[in-house]
């Protein structure tokens, strides 16, 4: 009698199916797991303040009297802020040490970047590290320091000015067309934003060098070498070589110094003491925005200070865009 044989069921089980299927799911989503923790990070501190700061500039709010008490008072605050006498002079103060400080910067870092580029090849990188120490330093160490410097009985700085000042020839003040005689008052009105521009200058001018220097590393010996064999002086390969090709990193460079110029507020804040200085000329908008939401209460107006800031720094980074970053995309 003959037998039949069933054929066995080659189907994998059920659970390997499974198995299968939640690692196929599972290294889908690892990547988005990975990466979860900044979004939520991001979220929480930096998207959500971002957005509630555009709603509460549409609002009166008073931080004590809970959400509730919010008060739509539609572009209220934005007029307010502009027509206020005390914001127009801070716009006023930020511009005028913005300027001071920041064209003095890539004015001096340049050049330095590429003198030290030119003539130090073995203490190169010890040269570097002597001018990157001010922007590691502590700003609020670096202000009082050089409130100290600028002190109007004690300060070293009104010492040497007045010691040149003094200087004679026989009887004659050689130097007095130049140098103070006697001491100046730096927290007078006149003198205020001077300071504030000098140490903030000290501090990122040694930033701004770095900048120039890494991008003066990346230019081909080979074009140098080509120019010199052709007859090019220093200067030369300087304005035709050098600077073309710095063009990329000059519109960063200055992107960065706008963009912490006109957000200005640890070295104003610290040297006028918080207040502004005398007839608050040393208050710069970040500082008045403080000010206003710290002091008065008024986040809704702060908030709008801050957006019109914002637009402001847009503004001129998009100008600066057009000036040096036209022919680099």
């Amino acid at each position: 009698m003959s037998s039949i044989t069933v054929p066995s069921n080659t189907r994998k089980p059920s659970n390997q199916r499974k198995g299968n299927f939640w690692l196929r799911k599972g290294n889908k989503i690892a990547p988005y797991l990975f990466v979860s923790p900044f979004f939520l990070i991001f979220g929480v501190f930096g998207l959500f303040p971002l957005l509630f700061s555009l709603y509460l500039s549409f609002h009166y709010w008073e931080p004590a009297a809970g959400l509730a008490a919010m008060e739509w008072v539609g572009i209220e605050n934005y007029v307010f802020a502009l027509e206020d006498e005390w914001f127009q002079k801070s716009i006023y103060n930020t511009f005028v040490i913005a300027l001071k400080s920041g064209i003095p910067q890539h004015a001096v870092a340049l050049p330095l970047a590429f003198f030290i580029h030119t003539s130090f090849s073995k203490m190169r990188n010890t040269v570097i590290g002597i001018y990157f120490v001010p922007y590691i330093t502590s700003t609020v160490a670096i202000s009082l320091v050089f409130t100290t410097l600028f002190s109007r009985d004690f300060g070293m700085i009104n010492q040497v000015l007045t010691s040149l000042g003094n200087f004679q020839i026989g009887d004659a003040k050689v130097l007095a067309w130049l140098f103070p005689t006697e001491n100046i008052d730096w927290s007078r009105p006149a003198y205020t934003k001077d300071m504030i521009s000098f140490v903030v200058f000290w501090r990122f001018v040694g930033w701004n060098t770095v900048l120039y220097l890494s991008a003066l590393q990346t230019i081909p010996k080979d074009i140098y070498e080509a120019a010199t064999i052709d007859g090019a002086s220093r200067y030369k390969q300087f304005w035709y070589i050098t600077l073309p090709m710095l063009k990329p990193m000059a519109f960063f460079a200055v992107t960065l110094t706008i963009i912490g110029n006109l957000q200005l507020f640890e070295e104003p804040f610290i040297i006028t003491g918080g207040t502004g200085g005398i007839d608050q000329a040393g208050k710069t908008a970040a500082m008045h925005m403080y000010i206003t939401a710290f002091v008065e209460s008024d986040f809704g107006t702060a908030s709008a200070i801050s957006w019109i800031l914002f637009m402001i720094i847009a503004g001129l980074t998009w100008v600066n865009n057009k000036l040096l970053g036209g022919d680099n995309q």
